[in-house]
């Protein structure tokens, strides 16, 4: 028999906590990423810590949260009751060990399981816990979770509470950068959750009066506004509801416990279900479910007792239950009743309101019933011409399940020409990444109608590919990337096609799955190594290294780099910007200015920016 079929005791090994963490840190925070996506691993960090603030907040101690961030050290501060001395070690060191296990002194917090500070821990080449209780002060460092220093009980006259102060490990993150977006949005979520609380962050304040409305109003302008938001609130459960004027899809956002769910669960299921009832009863007409919820812009909060979650990231709930004493009510029942009898009492104290959201939802009936031949047509074209092209090569990361059909690895590249597209496809990784290949430029699509969706081939295949006619509950690629040229033709395609999404699709960007490929921008290599770089000062830095006299050379296009290069381009090493919306325009105005007729503006605009671009070229 061969050694490589020989099972004996050798071959049973046990880890301890932190290897296991090392090992498999995907099982305990996601995905790694490099900080380009807001789901990234380094964030998951930054919530795990952030999240036992607040429980401390939600039992009433400790109304601020400090966070500070200078490179890439992360330092953590509440004013909570602190951890008990005795325990500071074991609690960011002991698998299932914590406080939460207790439900009557954490009946509805975020963690549960006693594993997140000990993910950050184990995860981070420094991580450092201090606790003050009592005017005492006990503190101790880890690296890799391996503690390198205990510091004695001192006397202390800080405030008290906990601060964390931790590094991610670059052997784990690699080419990471904490994108402060990301974490912005992550702290104003905390607050329009928790009514009360201070965030301070690198010393910019966040705080929230109106919770979930503050959130629509961070989310949709004044301006696209139907009719204004609905704001309801009851115990364990809050909702905040409007209909956007020129958005196409469906947009959600939903919490529990303070954690932003953001694949939904059973508690966003029967809200979606609760509102097409509740509206249908108040009009007394069956309306279609699509027709109730297209344009729709709204949020759910709600708490639930030890909240059962589908991943350690806590991104989907799936309890079933409100808790599990005798008599509580299923979640199903509990966003029922309230959705009923709330939003029915509101649409009767508000007729306008009522008379606008009646006008929205007939609009929506006569727009589908206008596209309904174009669309069947237009379905059935793109069923046939995926049999029978290759514009499409999708990856094996799909399930088949309409309930998760989102696997969150997975990548679409969009990309123009065959050679560039034949390039990505042989370098990709079959099992995550898939690719479309777009034939010539897109169409501008600003001001245009939905119809043109289904009438251009090109958009019919794209929407088809991604599976997002009816919002983005079905969409087939966690990550979009847009892949061409680094040149004025690629620019362009760039900006036809971030226009095709604004248009119709705005949401797909503000969740953030829309993502522009970098590629380098030179080769430098001497005959025992090569560099790529993706900027001038990277060509400088290689030229200094590889001495004397390296070859250079400038890539044009994608078609040039071969499939053997590219593989380090789309691979662990990838390097992905993500398109991100300024929240103080509105798309309508972003879409006007630069896809509309020319305004002396935009003239000026471009020749100050050309200057720009011209000053750089001539100094590459």
């Amino acid at each position: 028999m061969s050694d490589q079929n020989q099972y004996t005791e050798d071959n049973i090994r046990s880890l301890d906590w932190k290897e296991h963490i090392r090992m498999r840190p995907g099982m305990y925070i996601g995905k790694l990423g490099d900080g380009s996506s807001s789901d990234d691993g380094i964030y998951i960090l930054l919530k795990e810590v952030l999240d036992n603030c607040i429980d401390e907040f939600v039992m009433g101690a400790g109304k601020t949260i400090e966070v500070t961030i200078r490179d890439k050290t992360v330092t953590v501060r509440d004013y909570g009751r602190g951890i008990p001395l005795g325990k500071v070690i074991d609690v960011v060191s002991k698998m299932n060990t914590g406080g939460k296990y207790d439900s009557l002194a954490f009946k509805k917090s975020v963690g549960l399981n006693g594993v997140g500070t000990k993910a950050v821990n184990a995860l981070s080449n420094y991580f450092r816990v201090e606790s003050v209780r009592d005017e005492k002060q006990k503190a101790a460092e880890f690296s890799a979770g391996n503690l390198v220093l205990e510091e004695d009980i001192i006397d202390t006259t800080k405030r008290k509470g906990t601060k964390v102060t931790f590094i991610p490990d670059e052997a784990i993150f690699k080419n990471y950068k904490f994108r402060f977006e990301y974490i912005i949005k992550m702290l104003k979520n905390y607050c329009y959750l928790n009514n009360g609380l201070t965030i301070l962050f690198n010393g910019e304040k966040y705080f929230s009066e109106n919770g979930l409305k503050d959130l629509l109003e961070e989310t949709i302008s004044a301006e696209d506004l139907e009719y204004p938001i609905i704001h309801l609130k009851g115990e364990d459960i809050e909702i905040a509801l409007t209909h956007s004027k020129t958005q196409y899809s469906e947009e959600y956002h939903s919490f529990v416990n303070g954690q932003n769910t953001t694949q939904g669960g059973t508690h966003l299921a029967a809200y979606r279900e609760a509102i097409v009832k509740t509206i249908r009863e108040f009009y007394n007409k069956s309306f279609e479910a699509s027709d109730i919820r297209k344009s729709i812009v709204t949020a759910i909060s709600i708490k639930v007792m030890e909240p059962v979650f589908e991943s350690q990231t806590k991104t989907k709930l799936g309890s079933t239950d409100i808790g599990s004493e005798p008599g509580m009510p299923s979640v199903r029942t509990f966003v029922n009743d309230f959705v009923k009898t709330k939003l029915d009492n509101y649409l009767h104290k508000n007729p306008p309101t009522a008379d606008a959201l009646l006008r929205k939802i007939l609009q929506a009936e006569r727009e589908r019933k206008e596209l309904s031949g174009i669309r069947k047509l237009a379905t059935d074209r793109a069923k046939k011409a995926n049999l029978h092209n290759k514009k499409l090569r999708d990856c094996r990361a799909h399930l088949p399940d309409t309930k998760n059909p989102r696997n969150l690895e997975s990548t679409l590249f969009i990309t123009e020409g065959d050679s560039a597209s034949g390039s990505i496809t042989k370098s990709r990784d079959v099992n995550t990444q898939a690719v479309f290949s777009l034939r010539g430029k897109p169409l501008n699509s600003y001001g245009m109608s939905k119809k043109i969706v289904y009438e251009n081939e090109e958009f019919n295949l794209l929407q088809s590919a991604l599976d997002i006619e009816d919002g983005l509950e079905k969409l087939r690629y966690n990550n979009i990337v847009i892949a061409t040229d680094a040149d004025v033709d690629g620019m362009h395609i760039r900006l036809l096609l971030i226009t095709f999404f604004l248009q119709f699709f705005p949401e797909l960007i503000k969740e953030g799955h829309l993502y522009i490929l970098q590629t380098p921008l030179f080769r430098v290599r001497n005959k025992k190594e090569t560099i790529y770089c993706y900027t001038d000062d990277e060509r400088k830095a290689a030229i200094e290294k590889l001495k004397p006299k390296p070859e250079i050379t400038r890539f044009k296009g994608l078609g040039e780099i071969s499939p053997d290069e590219f593989q380090f381009f789309i691979g662990e090493d990838i390097r992905l910007d993500p398109v991100m919306m300024d929240k103080n325009t509105s798309v309508e105005q972003l879409l006007s200015f630069y896809m509309g007729k020319n305004t002396p503006d935009r003239q000026e605009f471009i020749i100050k920016n050309l200057k720009v671009e011209l000053d750089v070229a001539e100094a590459v």
